[in-house]
């Protein structure tokens, strides 16, 4: 017995339908010789089988149709396509394929390609980057070495810290400085394009007051060191305590504010006594924050000798 696939069944079912509404001597055909009506379906039935047969095997899958568009994307003449199509390789974790197309892009021409590489990389978590995007936070494009840094950190990498230290001090821990005098970051709208388009994590200025905004010029690199402080809250080196104590003396209020405020949440008492000397500073901003953060500071020392008994 021949067996049809579901596809033909629907073709058969819709032609005897419309047998069904052909004039009543049509309704009289299945009183003919059932002989003279099967060779008239045979030839159609086997016409019809051919093509769903073929079909699966000319047709592409929706997954290989899927790597295509990807990859033409990623080979694109377009550099807003390749960055778009290399960006979303992030969603596809533990899969080699898109790590790889992902790890190529570090080395594309553009920086807005190489800075979606990096995201991506993060993005999926790929231990296996981690090389490759300490290489990339040596990228002359801020925002590609940024969000090379950003991955790292993404990945429990604590050497993505390295960067945004040298932001904040103008030196990395390693003695290697590539990026603090950048001009991009003395630029208040480019800094903004690096945080909030391309979603690294460094955004200046996310939590900064009305003043603080209203105060940035043309040339004013606290933006960027203000978000570095804020990074490097949560950096575990010693050496980032002793920064952070002294980007709170800065001659800008905008990085005394957010160096201490980076103090109270390392938590760190230590650093308590440089917090004091801020409780009279002369901008608000600052005393309020420096207050705040004497008060956390001396809460935790405080309770570490109960903790030991």
């Amino acid at each position: 017995m021949l067996v049809l696939p579901r596809s033909l069944f629907v073709l058969i079912a819709s032609g005897l339908l419309l047998i069904e509404q052909q004039p009543s001597r049509n309704s009289e055909m299945p009183q003919i010789n059932p002989q003279e009506r099967s060779p008239k379906k045979e030839p159609a039935t086997s016409s019809e089988t051919s093509a769903p047969k073929q079909g699966p095997e000319t047709l592409p899958t929706l997954e290989q149709q899927a790597w295509s568009i990807l990859e033409a994307g990623a080979k694109s003449e377009k550099i807003g396509d390749r960055a778009a199509a290399i960006h979303v390789l992030g969603l596809l974790p533990n899969d080699r394929r898109a790590r790889k197309m992902a790890e190529a892009a570090l080395g594309d021409n553009a920086p807005q390609v190489r800075s979606a590489s990096a995201a991506a990389l993060g993005e999926m978590r790929s231990r296996n980057s981690i090389p490759k995007l300490k290489s990339a936070t040596d990228d002359r494009d801020p925002s590609v070495a940024l969000a090379a840094a950003h991955a790292l950190l993404q990945l429990k990498d604590n050497s993505g810290y390295d960067l945004y230290y040298e932001v904040l001090t103008g030196e990395r821990k390693t003695g290697k400085s590539v990026l603090a005098q950048a001009a991009v970051l003395k630029d208040p709208k480019k800094l903004a394009e690096i945080g909030f388009q391309q979603g690294l994590g460094f955004i200046p200025f996310a939590g900064m007051g009305w003043k603080a905004f209203k105060t940035i010029k043309k040339g004013d690199s606290s933006p960027a060191r203000a978000a570095a402080a804020t990074v490097l809250s949560k950096d575990p080196d010693p050496r980032t305590t002793e920064a952070l104590a002294d980007a709170a003396g800065d001659k800008n209020w905008i990085i005394r504010e957010a160096a201490l405020e980076a103090l109270s949440r390392r938590g760190d008492p230590s650093a308590l006594n440089t917090v004091g000397l801020y409780l009279s500073d002369q901008e608000g901003e600052v005393k309020y924050t420096a207050a705040a953060t004497a008060l956390r500071l001396a809460a935790i020392r405080q309770s570490r000798p109960s903790k030991q008994k």
